[in-house]
């Protein structure tokens, strides 16, 4: 059996994009968004609270799937607020400028 291509959060944000454009029932992404951002961010909530319970539990398998489940409500509740990974990863690129104590301490001022 041949190697997976890599899957890139990129490939997530993409796919995402396009279940959104094109709806219909079948779109569990497009069901998503058209329940609004509200929603999205609820579905967020839960899969993080179940990603922590599977840190806790020391449950491998179940982290990982639910950390997939994650970085997914994640990217929906983003495109639901006209959020695009670049600007997360822009934000992110910025913070990575000092080091991570330094990068909390100037959020507290600000």
């Amino acid at each position: 059996m041949p190697p997976l291509a890599r899957f890139t959060i990129h490939d997530l944000a993409d796919t995402i994009d396009a279940r959104a454009a094109a709806g219909g029932e079948a779109s569990y992404t497009r069901k998503l968004l058209d329940k609004g951002a509200e929603h999205c961010a609820k579905k967020l909530g839960e899969e993080a609270v179940e990603t922590v319970i599977a840190a806790v539990e020391n449950d491998r398998h179940q982290l990982i799937a639910e950390s997939a489940d994650l970085v997914f409500h994640l990217l929906v509740l983003l495109k639901s607020r006209g959020v695009t990974l670049a600007e997360v990863e822009a934000a992110l690129a910025e913070r990575t400028q000092m080091s991570g104590l330094q990068e909390k301490a100037s959020r507290k001022s600000s």
